[in-house]
């Protein structure tokens, strides 16, 4: 096929002789490097799969395509997000380049390993072929459809066509003057059909309607599901309560909160004191750090600590790890850096594989009370709520005290009775005086 082409160009450029000969061959050997310089770039399309996402993850769901067919890519931008059943999975771009082909469709099923798209290499904002000239362009319709034709008509095809004849540039108004009746018709029909009883117009929802709306469950909200009911399933669930006055942490952290703002650009809120707390709490109760494993109990020496974060998605419990080494700012620096990425939709799993014990904060939703679920593997989950005001007695006088009910919800397979309460007491005696926990040995 190239040699009938570079043969016919030849041909009808320079019949074989002299100057035009030469200028005819010249052509053609410019055609046939760029018809091989095209094929080199068809060549090195690549095929871009689904990627691996983690061990205990082989499939997910097309949950959007940030790019089409035809749009130009730098290399490492979005391509597509893949839903998980505990993150969103972003699949960027291996090279700059052309998306050529989209190989899913949004809210498919994809497996890893699996066919996802075809890039064909370029520059990024440019198209991945080179722009095809006057010249001698392989992809111009006509070109295509009159290969037989001799050459000198092909080259008269790629001039500026002539104008239209004079008659043609009337038509457009006789159509003007066919359609003016057909449109007054139209307008007639519509004041007709406007005239005729409303039988046909849509009756309008009554007050008080009964719809209903059905969204199919994301692959986070349904893993979360089945965690929850696992959970009640199988731990022997059993929650203690216990109420904390919190005058003395809320004038600590009124006295320093700016210091350490300005020093450490972070906020000292509850959750450093509560975590730092319960560190503490944990090393002396080692069993509400365990976990069952078969027929066996692990007990670790470190504190992996979760943290429940609210997301638009659903919950998610970042770790915090080593938490028994960090102080205050540490904790809060961590928890702050982890929320952030949790609001951003940017954890990985790393960020959420395994923990050891889990707080959650109802209370910055306002709740008052309420029985947290244990995440297990895990033997207990502390559970913190509003502050409100409450009268006390202190030394034998009502007085008003600024009060958070907290929950501890235990597996007592692992936990008896005795040791949950003896940890949820600790807790209170180190929030109720924060010096208590600078007299620790641990």
């Amino acid at each position: 096929m190239l040699s009938q082409r570079i043969i016919a160009i030849a041909r009808g450029r320079g019949l074989w002789h002299g100057a035009a000969a030469a200028r005819g061959w010249n052509v053609a050997r410019l055609q046939a490097r760029k018809s091989q310089f095209h094929t080199s770039r068809l060549l090195q399309a690549e095929t871009v799969k689904v990627p691996q996402m983690a061990e205990s993850i082989s499939e997910g769901t097309l949950k959007s395509w940030t790019k089409k067919e035809g749009d130009t890519v730098a290399v490492d931008e979005e391509v597509a997000t893949i839903e998980t059943d505990k993150i969103d999975v972003q699949v960027n771009a291996p090279q700059s380049g052309k998306i050529v082909k989209l190989l899913a469709n949004e809210e498919d099923t994809v497996v890893v390993g699996q066919d996802l798209f075809i890039i064909e290499p370029g520059e990024a904002g440019e198209s991945a072929a080179p722009p095809p000239t006057k010249e001698a362009d392989p992809a111009t319709p006509s070109e295509t459809k009159d290969k037989s034709e001799p050459a000198d008509q092909q080259t008269d095809k790629k001039l500026p066509s002539p104008p239209a004849p004079a008659p043609a540039d009337k038509k457009p108004e006789v159509k003007e003057v066919v359609t003016k009746p057909k449109q007054s018709e139209e307008v007639k029909k519509d004041k007709k059909e406007s005239s005729k009883p409303k039988e046909t117009a849509a009756p309008r929802p009554a007050a008080g309607s009964r719809g209903e709306t059905r969204v199919k469950m994301s692959r986070m909200r349904l893993r979360i599901s089945e965690r929850l009911k696992e959970s009640q399933n199988a731990a022997a669930s059993l929650t203690t309560f216990n109420e904390i006055d919190m005058s003395s942490l809320m004038e600590m952290r009124k006295k320093y909160k700016d210091q350490i703002q300005k020093e450490h650009d972070v906020k000292l809120g509850f959750m450093s004191a509560f975590a730092r707390a319960c560190t503490l709490a944990l090393q002396e109760i080692p069993a509400a750090n365990a976990s069952i494993e078969g027929d066996e109990i692990v007990y670790r020496d470190y504190v992996d600590l979760s943290v429940a974060v609210a997301t638009p998605k659903g919950l998610v419990t970042p770790v915090v790890r080593n938490a028994e080494g960090m102080g205050f700012i540490g904790i809060e620096k961590e928890i702050s850096a982890l929320g952030k990425k949790a609001r951003d939709g940017k954890l990985t799993l790393e960020d959420m594989a395994g923990g050891t014990f889990t707080i959650s904060n109802g209370g910055v939703f306002g709740s008052l009370f309420g029985t947290p679920i244990i995440n297990l593997p895990q033997a207990a989950v502390l559970g913190m709520h509003a502050v409100k005001e409450k009268p006390v007695v202190v030394d034998g006088q009502i007085v008003v005290r600024p009060i958070m009910v907290v929950a501890l919800t235990y597996d007592h397979r692992l936990l008896d009775g005795r040791e949950a309460v003896t940890f949820l007491v600790r807790v209170k005696e180190y929030i109720e005086d924060p010096r208590k926990m600078l007299l620790t040995d641990f």
